[in-house]
């Protein structure tokens, strides 16, 4: 027993885990608006599990319970798209797959939640990714010019790509708190900038990044709430940009696209939904009203593609979000994973690709 207690702890003090804020960084948290009772709270009363019986149950069931097309049957049809040698004047934005996106955006380079690794949990055991061939590392990457990180769940920040990445990361935006990860690996706190909600920085003269409000919960080990989790807006003269981040729905969305007067393109979180964690995750009709209440004109969905984190098929976000943005007032934007989404390309078209033969799983 004190062999697995010893076993145990020295994988929770493993630098993965990352390193909860202290000092100077606690006594700023402290001060926020967001922080009461020793963690930081959602806008509005939020449960992360709303199932009627047991949280382990719950997960026992997601564990050992066969779950049609939880993965797809083929490796997804990917586009190997070169990101070093993008024309860095260009606007694209480009989806690495599940919440890792790759921004070209007032002539900044920008990655938004990396996870290069194939896994998505604090082990390699855990959360595998999907089959296939991936084709992005740190050292595909240039250059970037500011690195967004939303939350601090594995699934949106990675010790190994962090690493990796960290010679060519100029400059770091994260809500408060998360970056006590990100120094206690390796990264300048120099680069870095906490922002909690409402708050904002100038990325340069034409490109301003604000941190805004998100529905969820943090947490990488024992205590979780201790970092604050966010949605971002890029503004531009010619674009306004919104990642949600992870989020459940909530009245957040409306007085976003009040506030900015609409956006031309909000990434939306759409995947690893459950009704066990409904308040927490967003289900794509969900994701197609927030899009609503953020008066976008184009929607590009994500968190999907190559984690299967919750108990529905691979491409059933796809298929609903698709379904529930008929006769809609936006335009739904579906690439490939790695296929260049021209941001100033109104006319732009994508194919229902999940619905291939070749990737989805035989009845």
């Amino acid at each position: 027993m004190l062999a697995a207690a010893t076993g145990a702890l020295a994988l929770y003090l493993a630098p993965g885990f990352g390193a909860a804020p202290q000092g100077e960084r606690k006594a700023l948290i402290a001060r926020s608006p967001h922080y009461r009772d020793g963690q930081f709270q959602n806008q509005e009363p939020t449960r992360v599990f709303t199932g009627e019986g047991n949280q382990w149950a719950a997960w026992g069931e997601f564990l050992f319970k066969r779950i049609d097309n939880l993965k797809p049957a083929r490796p997804l049809p990917l586009v190997h798209t070169d990101i070093a040698s993008l024309d860095k004047n260009e606007a694209v934005a480009l989806w690495l797959g599940h919440s890792s996106w790759y921004i070209q955006l007032a002539g900044k380079r920008i990655l938004i939640d990396p996870v290069f690794s194939g896994y998505a949990s604090p082990f390699a055991l855990f959360n595998r990714a999907f089959t296939g061939d991936y084709p992005w590392s740190a050292n595909d990457m240039p250059e970037i010019d500011l690195l967004v990180i939303s939350h601090d769940h594995y699934d949106h920040l990675d010790y190994a790509t962090i690493r990796a990445l960290r010679p060519k990361i100029r400059q770091v935006v994260t809500p408060l708190g998360v970056g006590s990860h990100l120094e206690a690996w390796g990264v300048s706190p120099s680069r870095i900038s906490e922002l909690d909600w409402q708050q904002s920085v100038s990325i340069a003269d034409d490109l301003t990044l604000y941190a805004l409000p998100a529905r969820h919960f943090s947490g990488r080990g024992l205590k979780g709430n201790q970092t604050l989790w966010a949605s971002f807006l890029f503004e531009t003269p010619q674009q306004k940009l919104y990642y949600s981040g992870d989020s459940g729905y909530g009245p957040h969305f409306k007085a976003i696209g009040e506030r900015f007067g609409g956006v031309d393109l909000a990434i939306m979180e759409n995947g690893q939904y459950d009704r066990d964690w409904k308040q927490i995750h967003m289900m794509p009709e969900e994701t197609a009203q927030a899009a609503q209440d953020l008066g976008a004109k184009r929607v590009l969905p994500g968190h999907n593609g190559r984690f299967a984190m919750a108990k529905h098929a691979w491409n059933d976000p796809l298929k609903r979000l698709a379904a529930a943005s008929q006769d809609k007032p936006w335009q739904l934007l579906t690439p490939r994973p790695g296929e260049p989404v021209r941001l100033m390309d109104t006319q732009q078209r994508f194919r229902a690709w999940w619905e291939d033969d070749e990737i989805v799983e035989p009845r």
